[in-house]
């Protein structure tokens, strides 16, 4: 059997000196405001990529001038968990060296800037540096930001599964100093580095990790590599069920690609956490797909050797035998809006914040308000997977005063419908270079649509579908785990995808291909208006859209239909 061709991406990681590259030197050409070569997919180790304002490209062009080259930044925040003095920082960058802005929020539980310039960047990093934080790994072919479940009751689990998030993510990351060598003046040691769980050529593709406590699903197990279930006994977190190889991603018309939910290993005891995180990274890190990256995600490896053999090899390098997965359900997976008292007797208020994007609009200055709050609050902030922002640890005696301040900048709404907390969208344009669609501009006004119909159809103020946008079939909406899901083909063009259900455990399949926002309205008002006419007791959307026959249940993956 002849050995296939590795990517060429191989080879740049082979040669970029434990991800240095010439990033150093690229810095100092301010002939281009971009990176050259190698050094445009090298800077993703470090957290950033390249964009350009896609709205004035063109003109740009016209001008003979290449088009505005920036970075977007997406920091490592473990867990989604930030403190006042840290995000007052972030505030003040934003609002100083970038070129929107705004601070969003994102659904890997963290933040991002958007529009850095070429003079900016290591002030970036060195601003984040002092305030303990950093954006190591959180793009490129690495275990990226791991999500921990924000569960603001059960406090005391919370923090468990919070340390066990860090520590998953420390016990992860690259060793390289490259990052404190470019970005932090570090001292360039004469060392060899080592890579013990990444390897010289790091992973074959993206890898992504979560830590989740039911009931809540708020980080979406299924789109993830690597998921650790927390299971409490009296409210201690005693171990972990592992699920594995979870995924959305797709590319239009190859049907080799296709969303897939996560399989479930087995329970591992705490003390066995790091193991299986390490051994399940090794194992996608040398069985990987090394040549076609359309194929090197982890549910690919699964599918093509095996759950059974997968599992296997994890249980041989980690040295421990996975036992029966304990019992455990998921209910919801949305962020509880408004005010919500802790075991531990303080008090949480998780804002709505639409789509992430904390910036200040007329009659509406989000991220002054955030600011403010910060200025006063003695607990923390905790980023949600769903794009929200939760106010922790507020003493009973402050929350008068920061939901004053929440009300006063327009970040409490009552108005508010659950069909918009229950709707999310990525990016997409102008900044994202792989966009076909709009996503996050093109949500609010759509969601309106659907307030529509649903009161169209009798249907009460409580009653929501889950609803995500996708500028493109990449997944950073997740989509394709929504009762409705619409994933990007062409400007003003979706395809339609149904079947999803409210806890987040089954990929919808394509209902409708390439078909326009009339089109998709259409197609709602009849489905909506046969949801309320025939649904059974308390039957979701997406469930409803499966037992009418409307369209099949996908049981694992979109594979099942290609076959």
């Amino acid at each position: 059997m002849t050995e296939q061709k590795l990517s060429d991406n191989e080879r740049l990681k082979r040669q970029s000196n434990f991800l240095r590259g010439t990033i150093e030197q690229d810095l100092d050409d301010r002939i281009t405001g971009g990176f050259t070569a190698d050094n445009f997919q090298l800077i993703r180790f470090h957290g950033m990529y390249q964009q350009d304002d896609r709205d004035i490209r063109a003109e740009r062009a016209k001008q003979k001038l290449e088009p505005l080259q920036n970075v977007m930044l997406r920091a490592r925040m473990p867990g989604g968990v930030i403190t006042p003095k840290q995000w007052l920082a972030i505030d003040k960058f934003a609002d100083e060296h970038t070129s929107y802005g705004s601070i969003r929020l994102t659904t890997r539980q963290t933040f991002q800037f958007h529009g850095v310039l070429k003079p900016n960047i290591k002030l970036m990093h060195q601003t984040l540096n002092k305030i303990g934080i950093d954006s190591i790994a959180t793009a490129g072919d690495v275990n990226r930001n791991v999500l921990c479940t924000t569960n603001p009751v059960e406090s005391e689990l919370h923090q468990q599964a919070y340390e066990w998030a860090k520590k998953i993510s420390e016990h992860l990351l690259p060793k390289t100093r490259a990052y404190a060598e470019i970005w932090l003046d570090g001292e360039k040691l004469e060392t060899t580095d080592e890579e013990p769980i990444l390897g010289s050529n790091y992973l074959p593709r993206k890898f992504k990790t979560t830590v989740v406590i039911p009931p809540q699903n708020d980080v979406d197990v299924h789109a993830n590599d690597l998921n650790f279930i927390a299971i409490a006994d009296n409210g201690q977190l005693v171990g972990f069920n592992v699920l594995v190889g979870g995924g959305l991603a797709m590319t239009h018309g190859d049907h080799s690609t296709y969303p897939r939910r996560a399989d479930d290993f087995g329970f591992i005891p705490l003390e066995k956490t790091l193991d299986i995180a390490a051994a399940v990274v090794t194992t996608q890190r040398d069985w990987g797909n090394r040549s076609n990256r359309k194929n090197a995600k982890t549910k690919y490896t699964l599918d093509r050797v095996g759950s059974d053999v997968f599992k296997a090899e994890v249980e041989k390098r980690a040295g421990i035998k996975f036992e029966d997965s304990r019992p455990y359900e998921f209910t919801d997976r949305g962020d509880r809006i408004g005010w919500v008292e802790g075991i531990d007797g303080k008090h949480h208020l998780a804002l709505f914040i639409e789509n992430g994007r904390l910036l200040d609009y007329p009659n509406k200055p989000l991220k002054t308000g955030v600011a403010e709050i910060a200025k006063v609050h003695r607990g923390d902030f905790r980023m949600t997977a769903n794009q929200n922002l939760i106010v922790a640890g507020v003493l009973a005696k402050d929350k008068a005063k920061i939901e004053q301040i929440a009300r006063d900048h327009g970040l409490m709404d009552d108005s508010v419908s659950e069909q918009r907390k229950n709707s999310m969208a990525c990016v997409s344009l102008p900044t994202c270079p792989l966009a076909m669609a709009e996503a996050e501009r093109f949500l609010p006004e759509f969601v309106t649509d659907v307030e529509g119909i649903l009161a169209k159809h009798g249907l009460n103020e409580d009653e929501n579908i889950i609803l995500r946008v996708t500028g493109c079939p990449n997944g950073c909406g997740r989509a394709m785990l929504a009762e409705i899901g619409l994933v990007g083909k062409a400007p003003g063009r979706y395809n339609l995808h149904l079947g999803g259900n409210r806890n987040g455990t089954r990929v919808p399949k394509m209902y409708r291909e390439n078909i326009t926002v009339a089109q998709i309205m259409d197609e709602m008002d009849s489905l909506v208006g046969r949801w309320a006419t025939e649904r059974q007791q308390n039957e979701g959307f997406g469930d409803f859209t499966i037992r009418a026959g409307i369209i099949d249940e996908v049981k694992i993956s979109m594979r099942d239909f290609y076959a």
